[in-house]
C-alpha cells in the first residue's frame, strides 16, 4: 500500500500546526516513542468532539486493528471528516484497550457514556457484536485551517508511519 498520501497530510499538518503556537511547540518536542494518527468521524461525533463535548474516544471492533493498542499518552491525533478534510487536532491522555464480553461492555457503557456522547441506544446495540474497544481521553483539542488527504480506503483509524520522515525532510520546518 502506498504512503503517498501520508507523506502529503505530514506536510500539510506541518503547515497547520504553524499557526498554532501550542501545537508547534507540542509537536517540535514530540518524542520518539510517539506517534501521530489520523482518526476519521461521522458526525455529530466530530463536532461532540471539536466543541468539547466529547471527551473520550471510542473504537470497537470485531479483529485486533488500530487503534487497538497503538496509542499512548502524548500520541497526536489528527482529526477527520469522513469524506472530507482534516479539521482538528488533539492528543491523547490516556489509552485502555479491552477484550470484550457483556459484562465488560456494560461496564464501559456505565463508566464512559456520558464522555463517549453515544447518539442512542442504537450505537451501545451496534457495539454487542465487537470483540475489542479502545478508549482514548482526549485533551487540548483545536480546529485547525481544514486540509484535504489523499488517504482512499475505508480505514477509520491510521497510525502515520512517514509522518516524522517527512517533517525531518521539509525545508520549511520552523518549529
Amino acid at each position: 500500500m502506498s504512503v503517498d498520501w501520508q507523506n502529503d497530510c505530514a506536510a500539510a499538518f506541518e503547515r497547520s500546526v504553524q499557526l498554532h503556537p501550542y501545537w508547534r511547540n507540542y509537536v517540535a518536542k514530540l518524542p520518539a516513542q510517539n506517534n501521530v494518527h489520523l482518526a476519521v468521524f461521522v458526525e455529530p461525533y466530530l463536532s461532540f468532539v471539536l466543541n468539547g463535548r466529547k471527551t473520550v474516544e471510542s473504537r470497537f471492533s470485531s479483529v485486533r486493528c488500530p487503534p487497538y493498542k497503538r496509542v499512548a499518552p502524548g500520541d497526536v491525533i489528527l482529526l477527520k471528516q469522513s469524506s472530507g478534510p482534516v479539521v482538528g487536532i488533539c492528543r491523547a491522555t490516556s489509552a485502555s484497550y479491552y477484550q470484550l464480553d457483556k459484562a465488560t461492555l456494560r461496564e464501559l457503557k456505565s463508566r464512559f457514556s456520558k464522555m463517549i456522547c453515544p447518539e442512542s441506544e442504537k450505537f451501545w446495540q451496534d457495539r454487542s457484536r465487537a470483540s475489542f474497544a479502545t478508549l482514548i481521553t482526549i485533551a487540548d483539542v483545536c480546529e485547525l485551517g481544514p486540509f484535504l488527504v489523499a488517504k482512499k480506503d475505508r480505514r477509520g483509524w491510521v497510525t502515520m508511519v512517514k509522518w516524522r520522515e517527512s517533517l525531518c525532510l521539509s525545508p520549511q520546518l520552523s518549529f
